[in-house]
């Protein structure tokens, strides 16, 4: 699925993956918020939490507190929003374990809902250093250039990436940062330039559907129904199982309902049950 910029998602698209991550994270923490009904339950859900996070901070502050603790620690201080204790918290886990890079993603996403873009930034150069092509870290990278009116600045960082994943032989880099340079072109209002570059990835890596997708929703929110059911079609030839429904599901979570392919199990409807269309509207 193509890498999408959205810090407030479009309907169906996928969000930053840091806004993911750090959703995931604080979900365990604070499921119950969401599925009581009633501002009562809510306050008493909260001081539960509230409890629970001054228990695990008492163990961690006399030394006591394990890997599950401060794990849990920092799921319930996310679904407090007190970014500044999961932020301290974060740092701490970061430093004392830096293979584990998500922490240091997450920690940047923290530091980016809390307005701090440039120690986000910061703690996304430290990942950048290691690993110039990390995807999830030039996803979160370029929404924070592009917040910041710097996306002429990511477009050129990600071209350069793109151009050195490219050459002299193909890297599996080449087709994620290719997605999110895409991406980044339509928010830019670079349609023609986005166009141009998916049909380039999708003759680079002829066995994936990846980029004639994200050609398809493109032409798809241009209007261009015809052109998106060619591309969807092409897309769907490259499915090494003619009967997997997941690229239908991708197209249908894109807004792309009406390009997917006839259910095999669904009877051919006869003439005389198809009823006449427009001129230049798309099939159901």
């Amino acid at each position: 699925m193509p890498p999408r910029l959205s810090a407030v998602p479009r309907p169906g698209l996928l969000l930053a993956l840091g806004a993911v991550v750090l959703v995931g994270l604080s979900v365990a923490g604070g499921w119950w918020l969401g599925q009581r009904g009633g501002a009562s339950n809510q306050e008493r859900s909260r001081a539960t939490l509230e409890r629970q996070a001054a228990q695990l901070q008492d163990r961690l502050a006399n030394g006591s507190a394990s890997e599950a603790d401060k794990q849990r620690l920092l799921q319930v201080l996310l679904a407090l929003d007190q970014n500044r204790e999961a932020t301290a918290l974060l740092e701490q886990l970061a430093d004392q374990q830096p293979d584990q890079w998500q922490l240091r993603l997450l920690l940047a996403e923290v530091r980016r809902n809390g307005n701090d873009r440039a120690g986000a930034e910061r703690e996304l150069r430290q990942l950048l250093n290691l690993k110039p092509d990390r995807i999830e870290a030039l996803q979160l990278m370029t929404l924070l250039q592009l917040e910041q009116g710097r996306g002429k600045e990511a477009e050129t960082q990600l071209k350069a990436l793109l151009e050195k994943a490219s050459k002299p032989n193909l890297q599996p880099q080449q087709l994620p940062i290719g997605l999110l340079l895409g991406d980044l072109l339509q928010r830019q209002g670079q349609q023609a330039e986005a166009a141009a570059l998916y049909t380039r990835l999708a003759g680079d890596v002829p066995r994936d559907p990846r980029p004639l997708l994200a050609l398809a929703l493109l032409q798809q929110e241009q209007g261009n129904s015809k052109a998106a059911q060619d591309s969807m079609a092409l897309a769907r030839s490259r499915q090494p199982d003619k009967d997997d429904p997941r690229l239908d599901q991708v197209a249908t979570s894109w807004g792309l309902a009406g390009l997917r392919g006839p259910s095999p199990a669904a009877p051919k409807p006869s003439p005389a049950s198809v009823a006449p269309r427009e001129p230049g509207r798309p099939d159901p």
